[in-house]
This record gives C-alpha cells, structure tokens and sequence, in this order.
C-alpha cells in the first residue's frame, strides 16, 4: 500500500545485534524486556534507522553510519537534544533515550517511539483521492507549519545555546565554498561565477535567530491516517540549526521542484510539489512573507543558496565515487547532476527570480 513507511532487512554491514539492544534497553524504557525483532528503513544517505519491535511495541533507533565521526549532521546527541526540546512545542516524535556507549550498536544512539500515519514522497498515494483542492490545503498546512517552526521562543523552550545564530548567513556561504573546493573534479566546471555571486550578494545580518530544520520536505513527514491534513511528526532533524529562517525557506523551496523546472532539479524532487493545486514557489514566498511580515525582497540570494548547496552536496558524494572510495554504480552520474545545478543557479541569477 503506497503511503506507508516499509521497512527492509538490515543491510549488510549495518546490522545491529538484536540480543545485546534487547539487553541494555530492558529497564530503561517502560515496559520493554526481551529480544526484538529489527529491520531497517531504507530512505536515507546519512543516519541510520532501525525499527525495533517488541512484544507489542515499537521504537524507532538511530544511529551514524559506519565509521563516521560524531559532528553536525552524525552528533547523535544534538539530534536527540532538539526533539525533546521540541516536545510539545512542535509535532516531533517522542524521544526516549539517548546513549554513548558504543558497546550497544558501535556508535552513539538514541531511542523513539514510532509515530504511526502516512508517508508521502514523490506522488499522493491514490486511495487519498486527492485533487488541486485537497493538494493546496496540503501547501497551506506546509508552510504555515515551517513559520511556527521559525516563530518558536528559542529561549521558552530551552535552546539558547543550541548554536550561533549571529554570522549564521555568512558561515555557510563560505562554509559550502570551502567544501566545494575541497571536492572538486577535473570532470565539472568550478563554478567561480556561482560562487562569487553568493560571496559578493550576503544580505546584511537580519538579527532574526530561528530554530532551522535543514530538511523542511512533506517526506519527511508523517501525516495523520485520518486527517492527512494534520502533521504527526516531523522526522530528521539531523542538520538542524539556530539562524537566519530565510535560508531555511531557501533550502526548503531548492527542494520545491515545479513541473516546468529544468531536468536537473526534477531529478531532486522527493516530494509532489509539482502536483496540481500545489503552491509554486512564488506563491510560497507571498504566503510564509505574508504570515511573517518578513520582506522577500531579493530571496534569489536565498534560493540560489539552497541549489549550490544541493549540488555541493552532490559533488561531495561524486568526490568518493570518482576517487574509487566507494563503486555504487547509482553515483556514476552525479558529475552531470552537480553541472545541471550549477547552471540552473546561473539561470536564476540571471532571471532575477525564483
């Protein structure tokens, strides 16, 4: 049935020992003993996720990949450390536990419940029925749910400390160039005039210091099987930071693919964005500047930061495929991916508008 949230047998390699989980949770977690049964969820290139079933109950576990380090997007703990500030503020899973021994599964982990509901990625699933009606409501609900993301009282809820949101613009401007250069190939272009425009156009420090997702997508959301209107989780916050919300919006909208958009960025879409009735980008901006009073003016600074850094990303992973680090055969053409990128940011910058 589409819409539901499969999971897989551990991939090789990635295996945890259900025996010792079974062990260390018992006591820990109201009600759990015994050994459970695990399996993997398959979406997802950076952390890893387990559903772990116990006699009549169900836990969601993550953990980093094998042999990564514990920072940013891999800092278990600061994953964990959100949700629960988030609990009750903001739809996120319940989290439970969070461990550093490494004993247990190889790596720092934490424990949640599993949030039950629909899973929407690249198409609405059809027994939904839906229509242009059913999928503007959908937008509505999306990005009104980012802006009280970004609206959030950083200090009521307990996450002043969680990062530095002064420089925040600025960090990753130079912070994305940095890697850019450290995994460039002879096989695509260097992109100078990309990145010189992001350098030379930083808009002035707003002052404005939100809780960023990072990964703001309808897949990475569970939706309420009754109200699928209504959003029970939101999932992967692994990149979540304190900063300016508009780049937040433009990573959001670099995901937001239309129908008509170049082959590049439809190859990216993990969401029907460009299902009829959706918002367009633009009708996006007006809604979340007219719930936030934010002025949109010169937003393509923001959208053209959320593609170079999807092609950033996509370079970084075709580095470890062109230097043999890794033979996934799926990655062999991600040279054009990171070119079809960069030249669709060259397009926006031109046009002058997302």
């Amino acid at each position: 049935m589409s819409g539901e949230n499969t999971t897989i047998d551990m991939r090789s390699g990635e295996e945890l020992d259900a025996v010792r989980v079974g062990k260390y949770l018992s006591g820990k977690i109201d009600g759990v003993s015994g050994v459970p049964t695990i399996s993997q969820f398959p979406s997802g290139a950076s952390n890893l996720t387990y559903l772990l079933e116990f006699s009549g109950r169900a836990f969601v576990l993550r953990r980093p990949p094998p042999g990564s380090k514990p920072k940013s997007g891999h800092d278990m703990g600061r994953e964990y450390r959100i949700m629960k500030a988030l609990d009750g503020h903001f739809p996120v899973p319940k989290c439970l536990l969070y461990s550093e021994d490494e004993d247990v599964v190889g790596a720092p982990f934490y424990v949640m419940e599993r949030v039950d509901g629909l899973l929407i990625q690249s198409s609405f699933p059809p027994e939904l029925k839906w229509g242009e009606l059913q999928a503007n409501k959908l937008s509505h609900k999306f990005f009104d749910l980012l802006v009280k993301l970004h609206q959030l009282d950083i200090k009521k809820i307990g996450l002043s400390e969680f990062g530095k949101p002064q420089g925040y613009v600025k960090r990753q401007i130079t912070g994305w160039d940095r890697r850019f250069e450290r995994a460039k190939t002879p096989d695509v272009d260097g992109f100078e005039d990309v990145r010189k425009w992001l350098l030379d156009n930083m808009p002035k420090e707003s002052g404005r210091a939100s809780i960023l997702h990072g990964d703001f997508r309808i897949d990475n959301m569970i939706l309420d099987r009754e109200n699928p209107f209504q959003v029970n989780a939101v999932l992967d916050w692994e990149i979540s930071a304190l900063g300016d919300p508009l780049m937040d919006l433009g990573n959001t909208l670099a995901y937001w693919t239309e129908a008509n958009d170049p082959k590049a960025m439809r190859a990216l879409a993990k969401q029907p964005s460009w299902a009829p009735g959706m918002f367009t980008r633009q009708q996006a901006l007006d809604h979340y500047a007219e719930k936030t009073g934010y002025d949109s003016t010169g937003f393509v600074f923001y959208y053209v930061y959320g593609i170079w850094r999807l092609a950033v990303i996509i370079q970084q992973i075709y580095f470890r495929f062109y230097h043999g680090q890794t033979k996934n055969p799926a990655f062999a053409d991600f040279a054009g991916a990171v070119t079809g990128l960069g030249n669709y940011c060259r397009l926006v910058i031109d046009r002058d508008r997302i």
